[in-house]
């Protein structure tokens, strides 16, 4: 099978958290039904080094200009303060492309204002982090907020930047990352914390 790419977006403010657990999962075969199916790759506005919020320095592999929804399994847009200041739109032009293609679109926190500012979320259910901070863009999609750590409609996820876990999740079901039981043990696990989870995740991997 051929390796497709998971494409990261980075940029300075980028919440670190936000996306950790999804892409650390999809960078580990552990677990996975088909291993070392995807590889994580990192994308920017422009060419040099991004800080993220929590000052760790990354060295994106490519630019938006260079990513094609040919070869990619969806795009992850992380949140950040840049969003709220209507910074990054270039790279929300690039999720309507890979929307209008059928490639999946996953964004969290800051990055579901974006998506709102361009018109994404009018007609597709969808979640961040309050109904009042989309609301704000002036959008037309206010009817189809769901109260709910992460929504998937589609090709297109969302989620509140207090639920990484939750929006790992819906990342890995989109992709069929893990098997039914082996997803649920993973996210009984990261969710609660108990270790009851950790045996049903080595009992899921096993079987």
């Amino acid at each position: 099978m051929k390796q497709q790419n998971v494409y990261f977006f980075v940029f300075d403010s980028l919440s670190d958290w936000e996306a950790g657990y999804a892409i650390a999962a999809i960078n580990n075969p552990q677990f996975q039904l088909s291993p070392d199916r995807y590889q994580i790759r990192t994308v920017s506005l422009r060419q040099g080094p991004v800080m993220t919020i929590g000052g760790v320095r990354i060295d994106p592999d490519l630019t938006l200009e260079n990513i094609s929804y040919a070869d990619s399994a969806m795009l992850i847009l992380p949140g950040g303060t840049a969003w709220d200041s209507g910074q990054n739109m270039e790279a929300v032009e690039v999720a309507a492309q890979f929307l209008s293609a059928g490639v999946p679109v996953a964004a969290i926190c800051g990055a579901t204002v974006g998506l709102a500012r361009a018109g994404l979320l009018d007609d597709r259910r969808h979640t961040s982090n309050a109904k009042q901070y989309l609301a704000a863009t002036q959008y037309c999609g206010v009817s189809l907020y769901e109260e709910s750590p992460a929504v998937t409609d589609a090709n297109l996820i969302t989620a509140s930047g207090l639920a990484p876990v939750d929006f790992a999740q819906h990342i890995f079901q989109r992709l069929n990352l893990y098997s039914p039981k082996v997803l649920d043990a993973w996210y009984g696990l990261f969710k609660t914390g108990k270790p009851e989870f950790f045996g049903a995740l080595m009992q899921a991997f096993d079987a």
